[in-house]
């Protein structure tokens, strides 16, 4: 009975992290299939300027840690006299590219292995290479992308636990500072089943996203 009302007092404070996890969550991702296709129909038939551009950008992105890419946004960039005060902007931007970088080759993996016989037969009908990736290649691109997607899109969730570096008051974060209060493991237990239920949420999404594509193939 007394856990039950102690977790009844620290939950108000743990749901406000979960808040802000979740909104984090969803400023991160709302754009990252968008701006993933659009870079991989860019890669793949862009100029060759754009394309480099875009070679470096998925390096860099791809081959450095999320934590470092944090740290050098928020903590970083103020040494050079970058201010930028909205944290929470600033570490959403982060999680949006670093993800994007990779659904982005993702997407340009799908489109090159969507069969050339289809660009032929495009090309014998008179409809040009845009248009041809555009409105044949790309939505069939998108399914056979979708699965690992799906799984980048699960895996951002959990990456959320790391702005408890950048002091912003996520579900993690919440928990530590509650723990270290009461000299407690509680909150991290909560933060740990919550985490959990929302992981299991999306699995099941994008299981049921997955499986209507897949009637389409």
């Amino acid at each position: 009975m007394e856990l039950f009302n102690y977790i009844l007092t620290i939950m108000p404070m743990m749901l406000t992290g979960l808040v802000t996890t979740l909104h984090m969550y969803f400023w991160s991702a709302i754009f990252v299939i968008p701006l993933a296709i659009f870079f991989a129909f860019l890669k793949v038939s862009g100029p060759r300027p754009i394309r480099w551009i875009l070679n470096v950008y998925t390096w860099a992105w791809r081959g450095t840690p999320l934590l470092l890419q944090l740290m050098v946004a928020i903590f970083g960039l103020p040494t050079i006299g970058i201010n930028i005060s909205n944290k929470f902007a600033v570490a959403a931007v982060v999680f949006c590219l670093n993800n994007t970088a990779y659904v982005t080759e993702i997407m340009r993996s799908a489109i090159e292995s969507v069969d050339k016989g289809q660009y032929e037969a495009c090309q014998v009908l008179g409809f040009s290479r845009v248009w041809t990736i555009l409105r044949v290649i790309i939505p069939q691109s998108i399914r056979i992308a979708l699965p690992p997607t799906c799984s980048m899109m699960i895996n951002l969730i959990k990456d959320m636990a790391l702005v408890n570096i950048i002091s912003l008051m996520d579900l993690t974060r919440s928990a530590y500072i509650i723990s270290n209060r009461d000299s407690t493991i509680s909150p991290y237990v909560i933060a740990f089943i919550m985490f959990l239920l929302i992981t299991s949420v999306l699995i099941k999404l994008f299981g049921v996203l997955e499986k209507r594509a897949m009637r389409y193939d």
